[in-house]
């Protein structure tokens, strides 16, 4: 499978505006199926961080004031990424931040996002949840740290899309998998999966 960069944010609450913020991001990118390159900043953005988004992530605004400037981390990040095709977890409120902290730089996203929490709703139907942890433990994949800090967050999503990834391969015998390929299934209602699986197979 190409090369995807994983992304997680943490911010100060669940849409991005001028009082809603990133305070952390963090990156990884994956490559044939291990994580091979890391990025992870917090960011000042210049808001206070709530309190119980402060117990939530265990970020303060203490630690944010001797961060670097939001607009510094998304030049870096956005350097990095490059046009490396991007997932998250819940790629619906990643992509609104990444987009959101982006445009105050004055750049604009190249690429689509995959989402493996839809694509495990599809391909991990028995899960007795699609929370990134709790299908951390069902797939018996590692917890990387603590739940709610970027980085942790991002390498445990990068494993559970390896872990997608060889599932594509060995239960539904897909041998070519891209990144295209991931955002197409996401789209697809789950009981038509297979069918649509069967299809990409040529079968």
């Amino acid at each position: 499978m190409e090369r995807i960069a994983v992304i997680d944010f943490e911010t100060t609450g669940i849409s991005p505006s001028s009082s809603c913020r990133a305070t952390e991001i963090a990156v990884v990118i994956l490559e044939q199926g291990r994580i091979v390159e890391r990025y992870q900043s917090l960011m000042n953005a210049g808001v206070r961080v709530p309190a119980f988004i402060e117990q939530l992530t265990g970020i303060s605004n203490a630690m944010l004031r001797t961060a670097p400037s939001a607009e510094q981390v998304m030049n870096e990040v956005n350097e990095f990424v490059g046009t490396t095709p991007l997932l998250a977890h819940n790629a619906a409120f990643d992509q609104k931040f990444w987009d959101f902290e982006l445009g105050r730089i004055k750049r604009t996203r190249l690429q689509n996002f995959a989402c493996s929490l839809l694509l495990a709703r599809r391909l991990m139907p028995a899960a007795p949840n699609h929370k990134l942890g709790t299908l951390t433990t069902f797939a018996k994949l590692p917890h990387t740290g603590q739940a709610h800090r970027a980085m942790a967050d991002a390498e445990m999503a990068a494993n559970l899309t390896a872990h997608l990834a060889q599932e594509l391969r060995q239960k539904h015998g897909l041998r070519e998998l891209s990144h295209d390929l991931l955002v197409s299934l996401q789209k697809v209602p789950a009981a038509k999966i297979n069918e649509h699986l069967k299809r990409h197979r040529g079968f």
